[in-house]
């Protein structure tokens, strides 16, 4: 007997208040690390950075820890992200050459770096990552077609200005589940700034301009009537900070797996990789994808946990819900012998210690082939 169920994730754009700010705190991590390598710094040594922004009407707030041998214009930065992601104008939602920029950075704290120095761990936490066979890239197909939505939003609204799209955006996508497999898209929402002058075209020009080439590429679950929502408000002219505070890591199951994986609660921007945070959930990443990559599951979900300034995580769970070709305690003995999961282990493996931070913080962390934990040549070496 057939067993169905829905499952929903969303996604919003690079022009949403809460990506805005994610994007300052990495496009600032990268500037860190840009300086501190230019300066000839050993990787070993390259800057540690915590940074977090939050963005109201009018003005950025840029707060946080940094250690670095470079210097920064924090400013400057900040206001042309701000730009580049098109908010140039107050009437718009923000204006980054015009808004206040409030900075108050500090040191790390040199507790936190004895721990650190020595290899360590440069925080407790649990963090996983997860792969799966719903698409190519081995994501879950709502958060993929969620995201697929913002991009294209995104592009639309760079390439076609006439259309009178606005930088904030959100969408969700629902799909229907039979007995755990993904069988159809059951609704898409969408929610898109625009220009008052659209107002009357604007729901046709989502569905044309936005979900219609998105689907095309989705016609494997197109089948019958998909409930569409479009603007349900009816108008969405006021967006950006002007219509919503943003802050750095608020949109942590956007910047993962849409909900359908577990999250140990840390954010990832903003902060460089000897915070495990971020680099270990980049390799739970990394070993679950490799792990389906090698044919040894269909899903998989890889836990991690670490204890502060201790090199190796406290705990290692792998878990593939039944969907395993092989033992499951091969695969962990496989996994232990092929990936050193240590903060020094993850930064070398994928090369962290680089300014590759302000792509992440546009449509989620995961699944972009470019992203070094997206590479899957270790599933070789799981293969046996």
């Amino acid at each position: 007997m057939a067993y169905e169920h829905i499952y929903t994730s969303e996604s919003v754009s690079e022009g949403h208040p809460d990506k805005v700010a994610d994007q300052i705190s990495d496009a600032l991590l990268d500037e860190f690390l840009r300086q501190d390598i230019e300066l000839d710094v050993p990787a070993e040594k390259r800057c540690r950075v915590a940074i977090e922004t939050m963005l109201a009407h009018g003005v950025a707030v840029v707060s946080g820890e940094v250690t670095s041998e470079g210097y920064v214009n924090v400013q400057r930065v900040v206001r042309e992200t701000i730009m580049d992601i098109g908010y140039t104008d107050s009437e718009i939602g923000f204006d980054g050459e015009n808004c206040g920029v409030l900075v108050a950075i500090q040191p790390q704290s040199a507790d936190i770096a004895m721990g650190v120095d020595t290899g360590g761990a440069g925080d407790q936490g649990m963090m996983f990552g997860m792969a799966c066979t719903e698409t190519p890239e081995l994501m879950p197909l709502p958060i993929s077609i969620s995201h697929a939505l913002m991009r294209q939003s995104v592009a639309v609204r760079k390439a076609a200005p006439e259309l009178g799209f606005r930088p904030d955006a959100k969408g969700q996508v629902s799909v229907v589940y039979e007995n755990g497999r993904p069988k159809r898209i059951d609704t898409i929402v969408v929610s898109q700034q625009h220009e008052d002058r659209v107002s009357d075209s604007i729901r046709d020009s989502i569905q044309t301009q936005i979900v219609d080439p998105v689907l095309a590429r989705y016609m494997n679950y197109v089948e019958g009537d998909i409930t569409k929502h479009y603007n349900p408000t009816g108008r969405f002219v006021k967006g950006g900070p002007a219509g919503d505070t943003g802050l750095t890591g608020r949109k942590i199951i956007v910047d993962t797996y849409g909900g359908m994986c577990p999250h140990g609660g840390g954010a990832f921007s903003g902060k460089d990789p000897t915070k495990v945070d971020r680099s270990a959930a980049y390799m739970a990443r990394h070993v679950a994808k490799c792990i389906v990559a090698a044919g040894l599951a269909e899903k998989v979900v890889v836990g991690l946990a670490y204890a502060i300034g201790v090199a190796q995580p406290v705990s290692v769970n792998i878990e593939t819900f039944g969907t395993e070709t092989i033992d499951p305690e091969v695969i962990a003995k496989r996994v232990s012998d092929t990936f050193d999961l240590s903060p020094k282990g993850i930064m070398n493996h994928l090369g962290l210690r680089q300014p590759i931070y302000l792509q992440t913080a546009k449509n989620g962390h995961f699944g972009h082939a470019d992203f070094p934990w997206e590479n899957v040549a270790p599933a070789d070496a799981l293969r046996g």
